[in-house]
């Protein structure tokens, strides 16, 4: 019995950014497919011996860059049902105010349907993998898990272990507190154990936890250890408003990183002095706005945690703006990605607004127009991301032997001059990575590919689901909206 060739599809005449680790860029170049994988890039014309049979797709791209699929490692999957209903407000009472509320009036198949819209969302706009760093109870963790798996994304799911919030001190309540014991240990091991490594590994199951706000330091150093001993990976909303840091201050007495120490949240530190290339399990700490620089920054480094840098977010919520290049440029090594948080709080999970926003607000705080430049903003949302997951040995950087997660963006298509004068055989004229940071948008994404399969062409989601997408969710949000109004009516 012969066994079958796996299909290939052909990129050519394409302007290629790889990300690899000589940043190399190709002008008219060729990308082959196979599989789920990368099988050959190079400069055209195609050579003979790879111009096989077993081709079955060729795309000309003539005009179109092709990049690394782009890595949100910050993104609240079922909050596209929210927005635009939490404006105006500061971090902590658009939470107790609003998104907790409306979070905690989730039903049925709610969850599946925000989680569509979303993933059909940051496919069209570029992302072809994400970090959820809160898969509420009420969002449905099995539906999510099925709505990741059909749409095709890769996708690391944070299934949320929750401590209570209810703290008459700092006047914070959660309506999501009835929801505690689902919200469990247990239930983060049986969940890793029936979902990770599913959809052809495609799906992996994180741990995700909240900002601590009075909740006994010990529950959160169970969930460390836990986490450590069974190769569980974790992310966490760190730092992310002024209040937060008093809270690590006056609750915990200790700064934001010596609590992630403290608790063993952190990757197992004995195993990385052991052994440098090795650790427990990936952290994630996402905002990291509000840090004691001169503490928590060497404990980033030496910890060998990630930062989920949100830039719209943070400034949205008026939490302030992280420190990115003291992160990136103060030699501690810190690894800093990108996200764009979630649909209330940013409006969008669009990654090439993130980027650039990114690429440019770090340089009027800093009043220094070196830092943070556009090829560091792509690294963010490339290979950053994928380093921060824990996945950069298949994802980030177009090559050979990678996994084919790749975007293809005409800076010109659908009528759109905002990347003009930019030519893909023009040799000194404008930058290509300049011209996807800063003069492109989602909307330029003509294809998407995430392991092989195309899931957007021509702009739209392959099998043209777009409307009933659309339409369901309409109708889950206004379900949302109104149980959460006839909640508040009966108190």
């Amino acid at each position: 019995m012969t066994s079958k060739s796996p299909k290939a599809t052909l990129f050519t005449h394409a302007t290629i950014i790889t990300i690899n680790p000589d940043r190399t860029i190709i002008r008219n170049g060729y990308l082959l497919v196979r599989d789920t994988r990368i099988a050959a890039i190079g400069a055209c014309p195609v050579p003979a011996g790879l111009l096989t049979s077993d081709i079955t797709t060729t795309i000309d791209c003539t005009g179109k860059i092709i990049l690394p699929g782009l890595i949100n490692i910050h993104a609240h999957l079922v909050q596209s049902l929210l927005r635009g209903l939490a404006e105006d407000l500061p971090l902590h009472n658009w939470l107790c105010d609003a998104i907790w509320p409306l979070e905690a009036s989730y039903a049925d198949k709610d969850g599946y349907h925000a989680a569509r819209l979303t993933i059909a969302e940051m496919l069209k706009t570029g992302t072809t993998c994400f970090l959820d760093p809160m898969v509420t109870y009420r969002a449905g963790w099995e539906s999510v898990c099925d709505a990741v798996g059909e749409m095709g994304i890769r996708g690391c799911l944070g299934k949320l272990i929750k401590f209570p919030e209810t703290n008459r001190q700092l006047s914070i309540t959660d309506p999501r507190d009835r929801d505690l014991l689902s919200m469990s240990i247990p239930g983060l091991l049986s969940a890793h154990d029936s979902h990770h490594g599913t959809h052809n590994n495609r799906l992996h199951v994180w741990a995700a936890a909240g900002t601590p706000r009075g909740a006994p330091a010990s529950l959160y150093r169970d969930l460390g250890e836990t986490c450590a001993s069974h190769n569980i990976s974790l992310t966490m909303h760190c730092a992310e408003a002024p209040k937060d840091r008093e809270i690590y201050h006056d609750v915990y007495g200790c700064t934001a990183m010596e609590f992630i120490r403290d608790t063993a949240l952190c990757p197992n530190l004995q195993l990385q002095i052991q052994d440098q290339q090795s650790k427990s399990h990936n952290l994630v700490l996402a905002h990291m706005v509000n840090l004691d620089l001169e503490t928590d920054l060497p404990l980033l480094g030496v910890t060998r945690t990630s930062v989920a840098h949100n830039p719209s977010s943070n400034l949205k919520l008026a939490s302030g703006v992280a420190p990115v290049p003291a992160m990136l440029e103060g030699g501690h090594g810190i690894n800093v990605g990108l996200g764009t948080d979630g649909a209330p709080c940013a409006n969008h999970y669009d990654m090439f607004q993130e980027m650039h926003l990114a690429a440019i607000l770090h340089k009027g705080v800093c009043r220094d127009a070196r830092v943070v430049g556009a090829e560091t903003v792509l690294e963010m949302a490339t290979i950053n991301g994928a380093r921060a997951l824990g996945l950069d040995e298949d994802i980030g950087s177009l090559e050979v032997g990678k996994k084919a997660d790749l975007v293809v963006v005409d800076p010109y298509g659908s009528g759109g001059i905002g990347a003009a004068p930019w030519h893909w055989e023009d040799e000194d004229g404008a930058s290509v990575i300049t011209t996807v940071v800063h003069g492109c948008t989602g909307r330029d994404v003509d294809l998407t590919m995430v392991d092989g399969e195309i899931l957007v062409v021509g702009g739209r989601l392959v099998g043209g689901q777009e409307a009933e997408i659309i339409s369901l969710a309409q109708k889950a949000s206004r379900g949302v909206r109104a149980r959460c109004r006839s909640k508040e009516s009966d108190q």
